[in-house]
């Protein structure tokens, strides 16, 4: 295939979509019988996740073939850019419903449930006895029948200043060091680059595993559970995908940077570890968000 500016790649019929759709389905499947209590639910669904990271391995081993071939001309350079600059994008919109569903929360709907604001006729006639606090960790109902009043006055259910606080400094550093890469490979220094690498790997998987940490500690000590009012499932929803996309992207800067020691990069051609540095930036910057909004304040 030419690599000329006039020309634009055409991939070869792939059967991974179709594959992906059926991994899909089964997990689809497998989940919604889990939910319901049949006994090979959870084994379905197990199948459907093992095709589904199946087809993306084996597909982007494709990918990676077709770039070492050079049949990427910069056309397709730009469509990949355009590409996951939107992948980012709808992620942003993701994770700004969560913090909008927060924001309303917190601001609006519970005070009001307390009789703050326009909340005062809401408050007299379903809950008279609520007093608005916040974390809420159980229902206006319970709090007010004392089913779950011993989770209603903690402050900082889990402080700022601890894991946290820790996690925080360990996700900034490793934007630090993926950027001294990114420097490293723009110098065709390539043990630079897979040096900075190994500790953006490091740091990003230690601080999935703090956090996992901090799970633990979470349902264990704290009683801190999905099932802790608006304020548990704000924090697991959030902290969780959150804690997803780092796994996520920690597994794809292995991938860079194993592709990386085999010199797969030079500085006029790198997009994958570029794309992968954009998507570790937006993971740091959304972390930043959650240490302010759902710890500190």
């Amino acid at each position: 295939m030419s690599n000329s500016h006039d020309t634009y790649f055409i991939p070869a019929p792939s059967s991974w979509p179709v594959v992906g759709s059926l991994a899909l389905f089964i997990a689809f499947c497998g989940g919604a019988v889990a939910l319901n209590g049949f006994e090979y639910g959870s084994h379905i669904l197990l199948l459907g996740f093992v095709v589904i990271a199946q087809m993306f391995f084996f597909w982007f081993k494709d990918v990676i073939v077709e770039s070492l071939k050079g049949v990427y001309n910069n056309q397709v350079d730009i469509s990949f850019r355009w590409g996951m600059a939107w992948f980012i994008f709808s992620e942003v919109m993701f994770f700004a419903a969560f913090f909008g569903a927060l924001f309303y929360a917190r601001i609006y709907s519970v005070p009001w449930l307390g009789g703050a604001g326009t909340g005062a006729a809401t408050n007299e006639f379903l809950w008279p006895a609520f007093d608005y606090t916040w974390p809420l960790l159980a229902t206006p109902d319970m709090t007010v029948e004392g089913i779950a009043s011993k989770f209603t006055a903690i402050k900082d259910v889990i402080p700022a200043f601890g894991i946290p606080a820790i996690n925080t400094v360990i996700l900034l550093s490793s934007g630090a060091t993926v950027t001294f890469a990114h420097w490293s490979l723009k110098k065709n220094r390539r043990a630079g680059l897979c040096w900075w690498l190994f500790a953006t790997v490091a740091l990003g998987f230690l601080f999935v595993g703090l956090q996992a940490a901090e799970y633990v500690h979470a349902y264990k000590d704290l009683g801190l559970t999905l099932n802790s009012g608006i304020y548990g499932s704000t924090f697991f929803m959030l902290t969780g995908f959150h804690g997803f996309h780092v796994t996520m992207g920690a597994i794809m800067l292995t991938v860079i940077l194993l592709r990386s020691i085999q010199g797969h990069f030079n500085k006029e051609r790198h997009f994958a570890f570029e794309a992968v540095a954009w998507y570790w930036h937006f993971v740091d910057v959304v972390w930043l968000g959650l240490f302010i909004f759902v710890y500190w304040l």
